[in-house]
């Protein structure tokens, strides 16, 4: 533990609902801090508290405008190294460039690593993230990094809240997802299958109109569709599909990280799914997001709401109070109580 200093929560512009409630469960409120953009476009830092000698944690995730959201975080953690922190640790839910973690062809570059490299010349000390798109990342930084998992949540909101899920399959909707929802299934004792298409497929715009095979059964049961993240929609929209035409009763879709960034939400109303369940690691209106992908109601009927967001701002605190007070970590991993 770090004697006679204290946990100290600051923030960027990318997602302060989620830093302030990470605050509040830590019973520590952020501090102060403006971070704001010149005319010419440049970023300019005013941390208005002390930080020397504090143990600095930097809530800051990769989502819409990520340039200037990673532009911040280096800023941000540039600043607290000068003023003397005694340790800074960058909060990223959702690493930035995650998706460029390896060379796809000739001249490509490995963003992930990149970014890694910044993080660490600009002073952090430690990385808490979540649900990595790759666990490779981690190995592109020499400092710490701790990479939590949304697992325990959604196995704990599958058995609270989705009816009959002892009757589930669990589903990856491609070969690269197959360790995370085997890793679900085993958790849950219950089935796991996988959609299986050709790269050639994948990286085509139109996957609603090509054929995909899934192995493992599906009829009768429930689907859960598990993934990473989601972005433009197109793997939630064929797999869905792919699933009712095999049988399934209903579709549950959970994702870790709701990026949103290129998708026709409204076409969301239209799939043949139960629910959406995201977490809030990429700001989420949930309200306004479920005005547009819940269809009408039935006559007679009450609206369902169709989008579910789970909050990880408990599970973010817990890994900061155990990183301050020298625990491990390993209790967050584990089966959490309903």
């Amino acid at each position: 533990m770090h004697n006679g200093n204290s946990i100290k929560v600051l923030s960027g512009n990318s997602h302060l609902e989620l830093a302030q409630g990470i605050a509040e469960h830590l019973g520590s409120p952020l501090v102060p801090c403006v971070v704001k953009k010149f005319s010419n476009g440049e970023i300019n830092v005013s941390i208005s508290e002390s930080v020397r000698d504090e143990d600095v944690f930097i809530v800051q995730t990769g989502c819409l405008e990520t340039n200037d959201h990673v532009m911040e975080l280096l800023i941000l953690i540039s600043a607290c190294r000068t003023a003397s922190a005694r340790r800074i640790t960058a909060v990223i839910p959702c690493y930035p460039y995650s998706r460029q973690d390896r060379k796809e062809q000739s001249r490509s570059p490995i963003t992930a690593k990149l970014i890694a490299n910044m993080i660490a010349v600009a002073g952090c000390d430690h990385i808490i993230t979540m649900d990595l798109h790759a666990s490779q990342i981690q190995g592109f930084f020499d400092i710490p990094v701790d990479n939590l998992y949304c697992e325990p949540l959604f196995v704990r909101y599958i058995k609270t809240e989705i009816e009959g899920w002892r009757n589930s399959v669990i589903v990856s909707p491609d070969a690269g997802g197959a360790r995370r929802a085997t890793s679900l299934a085993d958790k849950l004792g219950v089935d796991f299958a996988l959609i299986n298409r050709s790269r050639e497929v994948r990286s085509t715009e139109n996957l609603g109109d090509v054929a995909q095979f899934l192995v493992g059964d599906v009829k009768g049961k429930n689907a859960i569709l598990i993934d990473d993240m989601i972005d433009t929609g197109a793997t939630v929209a064929s797999a869905s599909k792919t699933l009712k035409e095999n049988g399934a009763a209903k579709v549950y879709v959970i994702v870790s990280h709701g990026l949103f960034a290129e998708t026709n939400l409204s076409s969301i109303a239209t799939l043949p799914i139960e629910r959406l369940i995201v977490t809030n690691t990429i700001p989420q209106n949930a309200g306004s997001l479920n005005q547009v992908i819940t269809p009408p109601p039935s006559p007679g009927k009450p609206r369902k709401q169709r989008m579910v967001v789970i909050d990880i701002s408990p599970t973010l605190a817990e890994s900061i109070r155990r990183t301050h007070n020298g625990e491990s970590i390993s209790f967050l991993f584990g089966e959490l109580q309903p």
